[in-house]
């Protein structure tokens, strides 16, 4: 449920208006994220970087390099390749891989992972791979379904006696009339429909629409009729739908390869399309096998030369790169080149070490195989500036008002020790600033916060007496 806001204006009569805001979904304040401040690269159309854009600052040839990348994966000439963004910690490697995604949009697949998560008491290190490979493959399938449309204007649901016996009854059908632009259709329900009518919260006034086949009901949102009435929980008003109620309609639907894995670990019916993705509803905790992935691949295929479906190349970032060891580069190696094989971003701060598992170094810890493989973005440390821009974009996040010389004084300290430490004093410094009935974060308020908490590197340097 939706909390509400009340505003009140009095007018020159002295009457009171009060205008109640709605919070639901939209209204609610979002949990800030360590890169909730990221909306993209900050790219203008001819592929030139800003020195503040999209929530990123300096990094440009970075950035421009990643829009590059962007476009050869819209274009997807870029699938089966790899990217290794390398650099020190703090100068915004997962950042950048997040701007990417931003970039890509929400129907491309973005997987991320740590290069720590293959070592599971579980799974095989390889499996854990195969499984984010999967993950950041998606499949676009598309399908002409006959469907009802329209608007609810009845909802009626009718009982009879419980064959069980006692007092209660069951329904037994519901009577549901749909209107649309081009007229009206009254449809008798079965009752396992108007389960799925009560699931979805349905009333009367709401965009619906219904397979005939397989009698699933979606809610679209509220007829935008009824947009100028008191209503907090409308999600969204939608026109009421053109054409007949009774129609064909291409529905699009968006899968993963992990999705379809998952949901045919233990088979049962059909191999065709339609089955496997029935079978996603019903999820079960069963071991995937090569020859099971092997078969969903045949089948994809077959459905991409047909037309049916679509293969989207997501994009799976591994941080932390240089925690995989050489059965894990083994296995990369390889899949790389499969037919099915995603973007994969790599991310490290190493330089040159060794290769875990062996005994032999290489540059940021990849065996040189694989290396050459992979296209390099390097990102340079900050200069001190470019942290109080940083910081000025993270405080507006998160709420926090800074004075000019508290910013300046977040730049130097940031330069001194790291980004990361800069940012975790904002919201102390806030909460000091508060407790002194000041309105903005001054450089004291900065000094007391550096004071409380110790960088890792001043914990480091104290001894033990």
């Amino acid at each position: 449920m939706g909390t509400t806001t009340t505003t009140t204006t009095t007018t020159a009569t002295g009457m009171k208006i009060d205008e109640v805001v709605a919070k639901g979904k939209a209204g609610a304040v979002a949990r800030v994220a360590a890169h909730t401040h990221i909306t993209g690269l900050g790219v203008d159309n001819e592929g030139n970087a800003a020195a503040v854009g999209g929530g990123l600052v300096g990094q440009q040839k970075a950035r421009e390099a990643a829009s590059v990348a962007v476009e050869l994966i819209r274009s997807k000439k870029l699938a089966g390749h790899a990217l290794l963004l390398a650099g020190a910690p703090g100068v915004g490697k997962t950042g950048l891989a997040l701007a990417i995604a931003h970039e890509l949009g929400r129907k491309v697949p973005f997987c991320a992972m740590v290069g720590s998560e293959v070592y599971s008491s579980e799974l095989k290190k390889t499996a854990v791979l195969a499984e984010n490979f999967r993950r950041a493959i998606g499949l676009r399938i598309k399908e002409t379904k006959e469907v009802y449309e329209g608007e609810v204007t009845e909802l009626t649901p009718e009982e009879t006696e419980n064959v069980h016996g006692g007092f209660a009854k069951s329904v037994s059908h519901v009577v549901v009339s749909l209107k649309s632009a081009k007229g009206s259709k009254q449809l008798r329900l079965d009752a396992s429909i108007y389960e799925s009518l009560v699931k979805e919260r349905v009333a009367l006034g709401d965009v619906i629409y219904i397979e005939a086949t397989s009698g699933a009901v979606k809610r679209v949102g509220r007829c935008d009729a009824y947009a100028a009435e008191f209503d907090l929980e409308a999600e969204a008003y939608v026109p009421l739908p053109k054409g007949d109620v009774h129609k064909r309609r291409e529905v699009v639907q968006d899968v993963t390869l992990h999705d379809l894995d998952a949901a045919n670990a233990a088979p049962e019916g059909g191999s065709d399309l339609v089955s496997m993705m029935n079978q996603m509803l019903r999820r079960r905790r069963t071991e995937v096998t090569d020859k099971l992935r092997a078969e969903i691949n045949k089948t994809v295929n077959q459905y991409i030369e047909q037309g049916v479906a679509e293969l989207v190349p997501g994009v799976l970032f591994i941080d932390e790169v240089h925690m995989l060891d050489l059965e894990c580069f083994t296995f990369l190696s390889r899949a790389l080149e499969s037919a099915l094989a995603p973007i994969v971003i790599f991310a490290t701060n190493r330089g040159d070490c060794v290769v875990r598992g062996t005994d032999e170094r290489s540059p940021h810890g990849i065996p040189a195989d694989l290396l050459e493989r992979l296209t390099v973005i390097r990102l340079r440390p900050y200069v001190a500036a470019e942290i109080a821009a940083i910081v000025q974009a993270r405080a507006a996040v998160e709420g926090v008002e800074l004075t000019d010389a508290a910013v300046q004084a977040c730049g130097e300290l940031g330069q001194q020790f790291s980004l990361r430490f800069v940012c975790q004093l904002l919201t102390p410094a806030r909460v000091l600033a508060q407790v002194g009935g000041a309105e903005r974060v001054d450089v004291a308020h900065l000094a007391e916060a550096k004071a409380l908490f110790l960088h890792s590197s001043e914990s480091a340097a104290i001894k033990p007496k």
